[in-house]
């Protein structure tokens, strides 16, 4: 069985790119289990068309009717594998861990304890993914969030980035705690996925972050309307455009994903480095606006 686990910034597109690989494998015959790592739970909806599961947070407060954290009442706790697990597309297995109620607990806490229960209760064990996915929430400043890095939870972890500055602090945030933690047992860095967000569209400004961090970059998914359109109907683009450009894309990714390249323990870059790299996404941004102003200017 392999682990991935999918990292970035809010808003990145993780659960775009997490379902589309997790849909892609399955299309090649792959047992996928996909588990929604965001307190939204809307990971997986693009593999239910659009239906909503429920949370294993939330079948767990039910169970005793209560607000508490997670790991409060987790133990003891009669749990069925068919209540916190659905079949998705092409017989994915869905599963979302929610979070606590607003202002109790901690969400990143609840991952693992919520994946800890999906072990205890067998669901590994008795469907046998081949895959595992899990899309994460990339806050890691939080220590809770950080505790799938420090647990080792996934063989790999693959952060989604744009060319954006911000995005790139973020993985570089995440690249630190990994970093932390990669040689005590924790999970290592296996690549990059560049996904165009934003007005910058620079790949080259991303590979050489990935490089400078001793990684590299595994994919690049473009701007698309055809997965705008997909999302509409809760479905992934390998679902409803399977012949598409983008999903051939999609399908390089996931084989990418399963090859055996070793994960690396990534060297962030300094806060000075950071600095420099923002001047440069800057001028690049300011670069791109006044080409875009003047071509908007020929055109009329």
């Amino acid at each position: 069985m392999i682990q991935i686990a999918f990292f970035g910034k809010g808003g990145i597109g993780k659960s775009t790119i997490a379902s589309n690989v997790a849909a892609s494998l399955a299309e090649k015959g792959l047992k996928v289990m996909m588990i929604g790592c965001d307190p939204k739970s809307d990971c997986t909806r693009n593999l239910r068309g659009d239906v909503e599961i429920p949370t294993i947070s939330e079948v767990l407060r039910e169970k005793v009717q209560s607000p508490l954290e997670i790991d409060e009442f987790i133990y003891g706790k009669e749990i069925r594998p068919e209540e916190v697990v659905f079949e998705g597309y092409k017989g994915i297995l869905c599963a979302e861990t929610g979070g606590p109620e607003p202002g109790v607990g901690c969400a990143g806490r609840g991952i693992v304890i919520a994946v800890d229960l999906l072990k205890r209760i067998g669901v590994f064990d008795d469907f046998g993914p081949d895959v595992v996915i899990y899309d994460i929430l990339g806050d890691i400043v939080c220590g809770g969030f950080g505790m799938n890095l420090r647990q080792g939870m996934a063989d790999k972890a693959i952060i989604v980035t744009s060319s954006d500055y911000l995005s790139l602090y973020a993985a570089n945030n995440i690249c630190r705690g990994i970093s932390r933690y990669a040689e005590r047992g924790g999970t290592r860095l296996g690549g990059f996925v560049y996904n165009v967000r934003g007005a910058l569209d620079d790949i080259e400004l991303v590979r050489e972050f990935s490089e400078r961090v001793g990684s590299k970059i595994l994919g690049s998914i473009p701007s698309s309307n055809e997965i705008a359109e997909s999302e509409i109907y809760g479905q992934t683009i390998i679902q409803r455009y399977p012949q598409s450009k983008v999903s051939k894309i999609f399908n390089a990714l996931s084989e990418r994903l399963m090859e055996g390249d070793e994960p690396v323990r990534p060297r962030p870059l300094t806060s000075s480095e950071l600095s420099s790299l923002a001047m440069r996404i800057r001028g690049r941004t300011k670069e791109d606006f006044t080409r875009r102003k003047k071509d908007a200017e020929r055109e009329r």
